[in-house]
């Protein structure tokens, strides 16, 4: 479409560069000093802020990196071979923003996904009713019916206490379905990542509840707020039997239909585990003039699932990352602490990329200022979530000022941000934790599925989340002493 072809084709750029400022400027940053908390921000900076976010909202640099990784890379789950072509281009990338790049060796699982077929065979009061297909997809924890596959009674569950209550007896031999619906108002009311941590444990814990009490297999509903008959994949603990999500629709038919009569499932899931590979987190540092052992850390993760190209889980965010240092190298623009740019490996299964990261750089965490992620989407910012003090999160909220006139003015105290799977746990090591608060209303639309495409990013809001990155994350090099624990 227009937008596609307008972001993929070189584009003239005239980068504003840092100066002396203006009458007007001057103005603007007295009003900016008079915010609480704004000690911090000199009128330099203040300025140079400004102009970050300016670049960064013209720059076709970031929406490039994204087509890039969905369109000409593709999918990328941990093992596959297009995992490997996107750690050699990120790698190239961020050497030719000048960054000191380590590939840092990180062992990741390699599940590969095969047939999956549902079928009813039995589901009616009217034995004339002939085998009706269901759409599902296997989880990540799955493993194999084998290719003849399986075939056995539902058994519909509504949470796991009734599980419980039903017991080996009346669980052994079953398919077990958790008929556990994501809560879409809630979800189109602004809480979206409520409604996902609400019924996500089903897709993870529910294999293994019900393979103790003898199931044979399981079906979740899928965690997702639209419709459309799509099955949302994702992780799930090994429990040894076959596992997959099925469609909103389709989970909605199989519930009524077991309320009128029994109801038998044909399933074919063929997925297979395969010998674990060697990966890598790719780092790459651009060095602080004046304090180059202290760390701002700004990272997204690099993997996605399989059944889309994961464009908003999470190539947007790896964009985002991207643009950081591409806006101040245009800017020619020097933090005085370092900028370490991660790209995570391995966030949709086991967390190996963050895992391995802890490990190794342990010693250095006194000196990690702060850990910022997106991994929420690329909808329009509207602020940040932040695991740190509440001094800390007003001392930032002078940022604000500069970035109000996108409407990204929300800084929210929090224990738990929204996209921060990768760098949460470093909260437990005293480093403070910031992830873009990005609209989610839609991305529980499209997570984990295969509709997670290019087209589902508005290039402008993909923008809009770097311009935030990029100006969070330069001011955290800059401000001196951030009170942030």
């Amino acid at each position: 479409m227009g937008a596609v072809f307008f972001a993929l084709c070189p584009v003239p750029l005239t980068w504003p560069q840092p100066s002396r400022p203006s009458a007007q400027k001057t103005a603007v940053s007295k009003q900016q000093a008079s915010a609480p908390g704004v000690e911090s921000f000199s009128p330099t900076l203040l300025e140079q802020l400004n102009t970050i976010k300016t670049a960064a909202l013209s720059d076709p640099y970031t929406y490039r990196q994204l087509a890039y990784l969905t369109e000409n890379i593709g999918p990328r789950p941990s093992g596959s071979a297009n995992a490997k072509m996107a750690v050699k281009y990120i790698a190239e990338q961020m050497r030719e923003l000048g960054l000191d790049v380590h590939l840092e060796p990180v062992e990741v699982p390699h599940w590969v996904r095969g047939t999956e077929n549902g079928e009813l065979v039995g589901y009616s009061t009217s034995p004339q009713a002939e085998p009706r297909k269901i759409v599902l997809t296997a989880l990540g924890g799955s493993t194999s019916t084998g290719a003849r596959g399986i075939t056995a009674d539902l058994l519909v569950v509504n949470d796991f206490d009734q599980l419980k209550q039903f017991g080996r007896e009346k669980v052994s031999g079953k398919i077990v379905f958790f008929n556990k619906a994501f809560d879409k108002q809630k979800s189109a009311a602004g809480f979206a990542f409520n409604a996902y941590r609400e019924v996500v444990e089903y897709r993870e814990s529910g294999p293994k509840a019900a393979a103790s009490l003898g199931a044979i297999a399981v079906l979740v509903r899928s965690i997702g707020s639209a419709d459309y008959r799509l099955p949302h994949t994702g992780d799930s603990e090994p429990a040894g039997i076959p596992a997959a999500a099925v469609c909103d629709e389709d989970a909605e038919l199989m519930a009524h239909l077991a309320q009128q009569a029994p109801v038998r499932l044909h399933l074919t899931l063929t997925p297979e585990r395969l010998l674990d590979e060697d990966s890598f987190n790719v780092v790459g540092d651009l060095k602080g003039s004046d304090h180059p052992e202290q760390v701002v850390l700004v990272s997204a993760h690099l993997d996605s699932w399989d059944l889309g190209t994961g464009a908003i889980d999470d190539a947007a965010g790896i964009a985002m990352v991207l643009e950081v240092p591409h806006v101040l190298q245009q800017l020619h623009l020097h933090p005085k602490r370092t900028i370490r740019v991660i790209a995570w490996m391995d966030e949709e299964n086991n967390d190996s990329g963050s895992n391995q990261y802890r490990r190794d750089y342990n010693s250095e965490f006194p000196h990690h200022i702060a850990a910022i992620e997106s991994d929420a989407g690329a909808a329009h910012p509207l602020g940040f979530a932040m695991n740190m003090s509440q001094t800390g999160v007003d001392s930032l909220k002078p940022l604000g000022t500069i970035l109000g006139s996108m409407g990204t003015t929300v800084f929210e105290q929090t224990t738990r941000a929204p996209g921060t799977t990768d760098i949460a746990p470093l909260a437990e090591r005293g480093i403070p934790v910031i992830g873009i608060l990005q609209d989610q209303r839609h991305y529980y639309d499209y997570h984990h599925s295969a509709a997670d495409t290019l087209d589902k990013v508005v290039p402008s809001e993909l923008n809009e989340n770097a311009a935030a990155m990029a100006v969070i994350a330069f001011a955290l090099t800059e401000i001196p002493n951030p009170p942030l624990h």
